[in-house]
């Protein structure tokens, strides 16, 4: 019944989607078309055929070795600090010295991985075959493609397009910013998550590369394509600096992750703070209006937001037991970025509150899996906008469509999981959940 439910769920957000577009005549339905098979041969291919069950294991198995590694700097300079959990001399968890620095290992393993030419030619074959079957133009399928893998930065890969490119197209690439996540930041989810849900890393990767045809599609249902894009049907290639050795591409990266966790940090203290008051006032206000009305809501912030994603929860497929609580993590994302939703999903499973596990933290996942929140409208905005400072205007008038076009291609992006979500799946791909 569920599996139903998802399906239903998926027409149902492209159906919000097309009621919010700027122009409901002219929307590339090809686009939509191809966007939907790439995602169902995707998925498919992952949960039921059993060669990709096995690759879907070996990608997985591949990150969490290359995660373990990445704690030997971490060991180095903190000693007992750095020891997750479990471990024989742990004083316990500790965000910022465990799970953080994993960001800067794999930034820098990604810089590597860019200068001896690997993630160019992945991602140029992504973006041939958005351009060639869903018919747009070759930059914002290239930034599609390369949000898959990096995150803000991808901006950079179409950099001489930018400032020509239409306001559909500006959509795109805001939108497949947002309901993407970089690969660096993906290992730090997978530390966070990997104890309670073993094949994290696997559902992260899938997840991922789900999003950016998703992107594609709510991007041009709210914001169709009204202008005739200069790279319409190209074929271009990324756009990026190689460094002059391997030695500074390996710096270079890691100082990208350094700046990149003094961003999450700072993003974490602003917003949980300010959420913090935001709770203070909404809960005692809430408790006086319960006792005035006869209610029993939750005020907390993450209460109120609990209640706005409830029925797109639902309509995810999550089952109904488990729908409140998964609500409420679905929505703060929004607020307080995925990283705290991600932490509420490890402690939800750890505490056993789920009745259906297996289902509901697969879709809270592949549901969370974006950059659709508030913090990041403005850092996407604002890097697309130093590119190309002539286009600022534009971008900040399409950032909020852009936002909730990625926060939709994310639900999307669950309801495949959904679809595809079998019990016989369930022992190989979800650890037995």
């Amino acid at each position: 019944m569920y599996n139903i439910i998802s399906f239903a769920g998926l027409f149902a957000f492209m159906a919000v989607a097309w009621a919010l577009s700027s122009n409901h005549k002219v929307v590339n339905w090809r686009a939509v078309a191809w966007g939907l098979a790439l995602q169902f041969v995707f998925g498919f291919f992952i949960f039921i055929v059993p060669a990709g069950r096995d690759l879907f294991l070996i990608l997985n198995k591949a990150v969490v070795k290359a995660l373990s590694c990445a704690s030997a700097g971490t060991e180095f300079l903190f000693g007992p600090l750095a020891l997750p959990p479990g471990t024989p001399g742990s004083i316990g968890f500790i965000l910022a010295i465990q799970a953080l620095p994993s960001i800067i290992f794999f930034a820098s393993l990604m810089a590597v991985l860019y200068y001896i030419g690997v993630m160019p030619w992945i991602i140029r074959g992504f973006a041939i075959v958005f351009t060639k079957l869903m018919r747009i133009s070759g930059a914002e399928s290239l930034t599609a493609a390369s949000n898959i893998f990096v995150g803000v930065e991808s901006a950079t890969a179409i950099r001489p397009y930018l400032g020509k490119m239409t306001r559909s197209e500006l959509c795109v690439v805001l939108t497949a910013g947002m309901a993407t996540i970089a690969s660096s930041v993906m290992a730090f989810y997978v530390f966070i998550l990997r104890k309670a849900f073993p094949t994290i890393a696997g559902h992260l990767m899938s997840a991922s590369m789900l999003s950016a045809p998703a992107a594609i599609i709510m991007a041009k249902l709210i914001m169709p394509e009204t202008e005739v894009p200069v790279t319409l049907g190209k074929d271009i290639k990324p756009c990026y600096e190689k460094e002059a050795s391997l030695t500074e591409a390996i710096i270079n990266g890691a100082n990208a992750g350094l700046k990149l966790v003094g961003g999450i940090i700072a993003l974490l203290m602003a917003f949980l703070g300010l959420m913090a008051l935001i709770d203070l006032f909404t809960t005692r206000l809430g408790v006086r209006l319960n006792m005035l009305a006869g209610l029993h809501m939750d005020w907390s912030l993450k209460g109120l937001l609990g209640y706005v994603f409830y029925p797109f929860t639902i309509a995810m497929g999550v089952p109904f037991p488990d729908a409140w609580e998964v609500s409420k993590i679905v929505g703060e994302r929004a607020i307080v970025t995925e990283v705290k939703a991600y932490q509420d999903l490890a402690a939800l499973l750890s505490s056993g509150r789920l009745l259906c596990p297996g289902r509901s933290a697969l879709l809270t996942v592949y549901a969370l899996c974006g950059f659709a929140h508030i913090a990041s409208l403005a850092i996407f905005i604002g890097g697309a906008a130093a590119l190309a400072p002539e286009r600022t205007k534009d971008l900040a008038s399409i950032g909020l469509r852009a936002l909730v076009a990625a926060t939709l291609a994310c639900l999307m992006t669950a309801c495949i999981a959904g679809i595809f979500y079998t019990e016989g799946a369930s022992s190989v791909l979800f650890g037995g959940r």
